[in-house]
């Protein structure tokens, strides 16, 4: 297997959350997604998951 480049992981999965209902991809800083003061762009809700490391 491929050795893991940091500066990739930390793109792809660093400070990056999935809206649960519309799927798009929000980057912002964990406090705030924990507060519920981000919103998504598409459909405004306040809910967000990580993103899943395959």
């Amino acid at each position: 297997m491929a050795t893991k480049i940091p500066e990739a992981m930390n793109r792809m999965f660093k400070n990056i959350f999935i809206c649960k209902s519309c799927k798009s991809r929000v980057r912002a800083d964990p406090r705030r997604i924990m507060s519920s003061k981000v919103r998504c762009r598409k459909c405004k809700k306040k809910s967000f998951r990580a993103v899943k490391k395959k």
